[in-house]
């Protein structure tokens, strides 16, 4: 037997763990089912592809992205920022 090392995010190491205990298999387990697929098809035993648009868009959009645009918001209306038009931007940056 051979042993490698993996590196990947601990969340989906965990939700992988989960998944995986449900279905009665080690993580070991179902990697060697996903490498004796992957053999017997001679490719990636699943279609990979490209999220659509709309997913890309909707990750922008997560928890995190959102606080950070409500802060700013907040940060704004309290006048605590600086608003410029894009003229006075391009300005700026030509200075």
């Amino acid at each position: 037997m051979a042993n490698f090392t993996v590196r990947i995010d601990d969340n989906v190491k965990k939700e992988a763990e989960i998944l995986f205990d449900k279905l009665g298999l080690s993580v070991s387990g179902a990697i060697n089912i996903f490498f004796r697929q992957a053999i017997r098809e001679q490719g990636i035993p699943f279609q990979i592809k490209a999220p659509a648009a709309e997913e890309k868009y909707n990750e922008y959009f997560n928890q995190y992205n959102m606080k950070v645009l409500m802060e700013s918001i907040a940060e704004l209306k309290a006048g605590k920022g600086i608003i410029k038009t894009i003229a006075e931007l391009e300005a700026m940056e030509n200075e």
